[in-house]
């Protein structure tokens, strides 16, 4: 698939017509690795995984279903406090579309008895003494066009009355409040694996290759699984997949968002800091040899834009190395 894409890039002007794929050919591609790995390789009777109503996980239960059949899939709706509850309804759309087993777990009643939300709002309040009851929070990240080299991240509070106010953080809070945020991840695949072991089935991982590969996952979290089958696809050709494995119409036009924080968010909001479409072009510009001057083009960017980006992908892929790393022993 890589290479045609490269052959396709060498062939005509490159675009985001370059990351465009045979949608069939490349879903019955996937299916044949996924019955491959999971009965084979794995040795696992099907795949378990959580529904957030977002594309990636839909994608990623769809490609499971058409592999295994819908009767070898369970999906996991896990809600806590925080969440919108548009995902868990988009969930519920999706696993009816596919036709997958469905389980819900509210994790919120664990995470505060965890003491999840407790603890991040306590390093709020070093910033913040007001913030309580009836507030909403949430982390955002300078753009990456500022050409800074490093990121910033910024803590935006909104009051009951919906009035909002942005701060910067102390490295403390920041740390603070990422360590309570990834006990969500982490909990959520401690239900993953319990369903995946009281079933024998084995727990789909739905990273797309551009989280996959700049860490946007929390180590022995979301970044925790038996297998990834999406994690080779740029997220626009997630997308691609999408329509033609029915996922319904709602998931594919809603905006990719974190839902980790009480305030709304895109994921370019707190993450990647460019809609996941110039994101795409960026990194496969990067990977691929293309001047900065064609991905500006491309993407809508100036070369020294683009120079940005490439460097804010290069300091996340530093970060990602530690998340992608097996446990350090002292064997040979």
């Amino acid at each position: 698939m890589i290479q045609s894409l490269k052959q396709a890039q060498r062939a005509e002007k490159f675009s985001a017509e370059t990351l465009k794929l045979d949608a069939e050919a490349a879903i019955e591609r996937i299916c044949g690795w996924l019955r491959e790995t999971v009965l084979k390789d794995l040795r696992k009777r099907g795949a378990v995984l959580g529904l957030s109503g977002g594309i990636d996980s839909s994608v990623t239960a769809a490609l499971c279903a058409r592999a295994l059949g819908p009767g070898k899939v369970t999906g996991i709706f896990m809600p806590e406090h925080d969440s919108d509850p548009g995902s868990l309804k988009l969930g519920k759309a999706l696993a009816e579309a596919v036709g997958v087993e469905t389980v819900l777990e509210d994790i919120g009643p664990a995470l505060a008895a965890a003491g999840c939300y407790t603890r991040r709002d306590g390093f709020i309040r070093q910033i913040v003494p007001e913030f309580g009851d009836g507030w909403g929070c949430k982390v955002v990240l300078e753009n990456a066009l500022t050409g800074r080299g490093y990121n910033i991240s910024w803590l935006v509070v909104a009051n009951p009355a919906g009035e909002q106010s942005r701060h910067r953080m102390p490295l403390e809070v920041y740390l603070g409040m990422i360590a309570a945020a990834n006990m969500k991840q982490r909990t959520r695949k401690q239900i993953e694996y319990y369903h995946a072991d009281r079933l024998n089935f084995a727990v789909a991982g739905t990273p797309n290759r551009l989280e996959y590969d700049q860490g946007f996952f929390v180590k022995n979290g979301d970044g925790a699984a038996d297998f990834k089958p999406i994690a080779h696809l740029y997220k626009s050709q997630v997308y691609q997949l999408a329509e033609a494995l029915g996922v319904p119409a709602d998931i594919r036009r809603r905006p990719p968002t974190t839902d980790t924080w009480s305030l709304p968010q895109g994921q370019d909001e707190y993450y990647f800091s460019l809609p996941y479409d110039r994101m795409d072009l960026c990194l496969y510009g990067l990977e691929n040899g293309i001047s900065r001057e064609e991905v500006g083009d491309a993407a809508g960017l100036t070369p020294d834009e683009v120079d940005a980006v490439w460097r804010n992908i290069a300091a996340k892929r530093k970060v990602a190395e530690y998340l992608h790393a097996e446990p350090v022993t002292m064997l040979g």
